[in-house]
């Protein structure tokens, strides 16, 4: 199936939050990052930190490590170009994570309305590899850029949590941990010797058809190839048949809904959020695609 482009601006502009419409310019080369690092300093706080729904389901206003990740992934987008909120950001989660290096699933919640459940009700104690590894993990990528984050105190403290945590992990660990671990490992296998046998180990847990159904999600929500291998040329990319990336690239490329956008596959928790997770997913669905030489 060939990506209609045009559909899915005309999506974006009539449904999607600005950063994402922004975002989407700069990713086909039509914006340079000024406009996209405005968009997503709207959602940041006196204290370095991202908050306001920049998490879709996670409406507080109060800066949270799962905006952290959204807010890198912007600064990944816009390198070359360094930005010293990315540095700030880092100061930021260093305030906020255990002694151990790792971050809390969620700081407490003052303003609940809007925000899932699971967020509101987290473990504040202790870390949370889950969302450690997915917030290095960008991180990372913007470090490949920016000396002052691949220097920070926070990513390698952060960096070292995530490996300790998951050679420590359990039988058949959670979807989404497993996959977000996989994705800091692929990160780091470069860095960090360890990583790349921890990627073999985990290997083992996702089935071959590289798909595995997130346990407590909706009955069709699953990890699938791209959600544990989206680099084309990460390390984490040869664990997996080349067909069955192949078949998950066709799946991804036939996602695009009559109304240009793209679907998501598990529950929202407030109208807002259920249109801004359809534009994130729409740009991440064109960004994986064009990486992969679909469009």
């Amino acid at each position: 199936m060939s990506i209609d482009l045009g559909a899915a601006a005309d999506f974006l502009a009539s449904h999607a939050r600005m950063l994402d419409r922004r975002r989407f310019e700069l990713l086909l080369g039509r914006a340079d990052p000024a406009p996209v690092v405005a968009a997503v300093n709207a959602y940041r706080n006196s204290d370095g930190g991202y908050g306001c729904g920049l998490e879709p389901d996670l409406r507080s206003a109060g800066s949270q490590p799962a905006a952290a990740l959204h807010a890198f992934e912007v600064f990944a987008e816009i390198g070359p170009t360094c930005r010293p909120e990315a540095v700030a950001l880092c100061d930021w989660l260093a305030t906020v994570s255990r002694p151990d290096g790792g971050l809390p699933f969620a700081l407490p919640i003052a303003d609940p309305a809007g925000c899932a459940p699971f967020w509101v009700q987290a473990d504040q104690g202790s870390s949370s590899l889950q969302i450690t590894a997915i917030v290095a993990a960008y991180a990372h990528q913007v470090a490949k850029h920016d000396p002052a984050v691949a220097g920070h105190r926070w990513l390698e403290a952060a960096t070292r949590y995530c490996l300790a945590a998951v050679a420590a992990l359990p039988e058949q660990p959670h979807a989404l941990e497993l996959a977000f671990a996989f994705r800091l490992l692929d990160a780091v296998a470069d860095t960090h010797p360890e990583a790349p046998p921890l990627l073999a180990r985990l290997a083992r847990h996702v089935p071959a058809s590289g798909q595995l159904p997130v346990a407590g999600g909706l009955p069709d929500e699953m990890m699938r190839p791209l959600d544990f291998t989206p680099d084309p040329h990460g390390p984490a990319r040869g664990l997996f048949r080349p067909a069955v990336v192949a078949a998950d690239l066709d799946r991804l490329a036939d996602g695009q809904q009559a109304d240009g956008g793209w679907a998501v596959d598990f529950a929202s928790y407030s109208p807002a959020a259920a249109l801004d997770w359809r534009g994130y997913t729409t740009v991440h669905a064109v960004s994986v695609l064009r990486a992969h030489s679909r469009l």
